[in-house]
């Protein structure tokens, strides 16, 4: 079966609608990342190239070389939550009648709830530096899609917002406090001051339309 990212939006939207776990918020939350990444990268190829702009040139390129690398780890994230999470389900099928049975699924649960907590801190850790690229391009790239790195700003910060759900969730079933308390710990430290960034980011759009 091809990868998610491969199918039409149509049959994700289809997916991410029906009955079926997966694809669920996780997902969702590395596409809106992915999304800002992208609007990133049309902003900067909007710039490149005009006279008017040439002074920057070299900026914008560089920008989206890194909103492109993003993108596609981003991309890869889409899947990587849905995997994850089938495997976490698979664990919680396994046999508990013993309680040799039960402290095996147990400790699968808990090996694999570990890796569930990390895909989401990581697109969180992307959303929040695609959040950073799209200040450059509101900053510095063409005006006349000045209105697209706004949209670029809010979806990162969408899909921050959203990954950081998924990280609380999946630690407050963790039985290692202390591994639980440190991706927490981490995600804080993504989130820090992210909502005063992007509504500064989004009223500098604001004024420039």
């Amino acid at each position: 079966m091809s990868e998610i990212k491969d199918q039409s939006i149509q049959n994700f939207l289809d997916k991410l609608a029906g009955k079926s776990a997966t694809p669920g918020g996780g997902s969702a939350a590395a596409l809106m990342g992915a999304q800002s990444a992208a609007l990133t990268s049309m902003v900067c190829n909007l710039t490149i190239g005009k006279p008017k702009y040439a002074e920057v040139e070299t900026e914008m390129q560089a920008l989206l070389k890194k909103s492109e690398a993003l993108r596609e780890k981003l991309t890869g994230l889409i899947q990587a939550d849905i995997d994850v999470f089938n495997r976490l389900m698979v664990k919680y099928g396994l046999p508990k009648e013993s309680d040799q049975e039960k402290a095996i699924r147990s400790e699968a649960i808990q090996t694999v709830l570990k890796e569930a907590t990390e895909i989401p801190l990581d697109c969180a850790r992307a959303c929040a530096e695609a959040v950073e690229l799209s200040r450059i391009a509101a900053d510095k790239a063409y005006l006349g899609a000045i209105s697209d790195a706004g949209a670029a700003v809010m979806a990162g910060y969408c899909g921050l917002k959203t990954a950081a759900l998924n990280v609380y969730i999946n630690t407050n079933s963790l039985k290692d406090k202390t591994f639980a308390e440190t991706k927490l710990t981490e995600l804080e430290a993504i989130l820090k001051g992210v909502d005063v960034v992007v509504e500064e980011i989004y009223q500098m759009v604001k004024t420039k339309l």
